[in-house]
């Protein structure tokens, strides 16, 4: 059995499953691995420090794969605002063919892309902004929900109201975002309404992924509460984990800082040293609710494979057996 959808069919890949654009973590080694096991992987284009060392980390993950990937382009605020067009020129230049748009009115980027034949995945937080994405031309919707790690949105809704609300009115392929990391959670997504599902965290904790031990295992140790929310009071919320920094950056905000008053706190060196050194306390680092559900440690390989069969089993087996069809004798009666 296969688990075809409009997702596997548009973007040409054996499995509903996708690794959206993380910061400091989608890297060659990660994005081939999830490739190769038939998944959609996304090289996430601002970690790479230039747009010629994004070049080279296409170049690597081409080494390690000859299936499908794509390449993130988040535009978000940032206190140094990155060369967005040459990033996006690189992408182009190099030749991939998918590309996950984030952050901001993916309409800037879509003739360019689309002349030159890359398929547009854009993630958003809110059924209005799916639809518009929808009518401006791109070719899939990741929607996400509240549970998400990164940033949910301003508008707190959960993913097993956001799923069936967008899909009332996408058309076009919809993954489903946030809370997702196991075979229960692919099952729900599609029977919400979604053609598959986009993993961040839940691929964080696998052997190929390029950050430190101490942070995988601190993601099977932490619970479905380790979290906080930063920033609400900025109106641009981010989840991240729950640590030294995150408790103070929320106290802070609480107390009517400012932006200014926690930026030092929020650096992105302090995350990726995180990521980097494995201490889990020296800065912001990203992750999602599903942590709680978040056991092992094992190869994307395995983690797909698991995954895929045992949302096939859930299908095939306990759900079908849930369906009784009345006899011939009490139909007739």
């Amino acid at each position: 059995m296969t688990l075809m959808t409009k997702f596997t069919e548009v973007f040409g890949v054996e499995h509903p499953i996708a690794q959206g654009g993380m910061q400091w973590v989608g890297r060659a080694e990660l994005v081939a691995a999830v490739a190769n096991a038939g998944g959609l992987g996304f090289i996430t284009a601002l970690t790479q420090p230039t747009p010629a060392d994004l070049s080279r980390e296409i170049q690597k993950t081409r080494e390690l794969t000859d299936k499908p990937f794509g390449v993130n382009l988040t535009i978000l605020p940032a206190i140094n605002p990155p060369p967005y067009d040459e990033y996006r020129q690189v992408i182009v230049n190099e030749g991939i063919k998918i590309v996950e748009t984030a952050g901001s009115n993916p309409a800037p980027h879509l003739p360019m892309f689309h002349d030159n034949g890359i398929k547009v995945l854009h993630k958003c937080t809110s059924v209005r902004h799916a639809v518009k994405a929808q009518s401006l031309g791109v070719d899939g919707i990741s929607i996400d929900g509240f549970e998400c790690a990164g940033h949910p949105g301003e508008d707190d809704v959960p993913g097993l109201v956001l799923i069936p609300a967008a899909a009332k009115h996408i058309e076009i392929p919809m993954i489903a975002s946030g809370g997702f990391g196991d075979a229960r959670g692919l099952v729900a997504a599609l029977a919400l309404g979604a053609d598959g599902i986009n993993m961040g965290t839940r691929f964080m904790a696998t052997v190929e992924s390029c950050i430190h031990d101490n942070v995988k295992q601190a993601i099977v140790d932490g619970d479905e509460r380790g979290t906080e929310l930063i920033f609400r009071s900025l109106h641009n919320t981010a989840r991240v984990a729950s640590n030294v920094v995150s408790r103070e950056v929320v106290e802070i905000l609480k107390g009517g800082g400012q932006f200014e008053d926690v930026k030092d706190l929020v650096a992105g060196v302090r995350g990726r040293k995180v990521f980097d050194d494995g201490d889990i306390d020296a800065g912001i680092w990203t992750v999602g609710t599903v942590m709680g559900l978040i056991d092992d440690i094992p190869t994307v390989g395995e983690l797909i494979s698991r995954i895929v069969t045992e949302a096939e089993q859930l299908i095939t087996n306990r759900l079908i057996d849930m369906v009784t069809v009345p006899s011939s004798e009490e139909l007739s009666a």
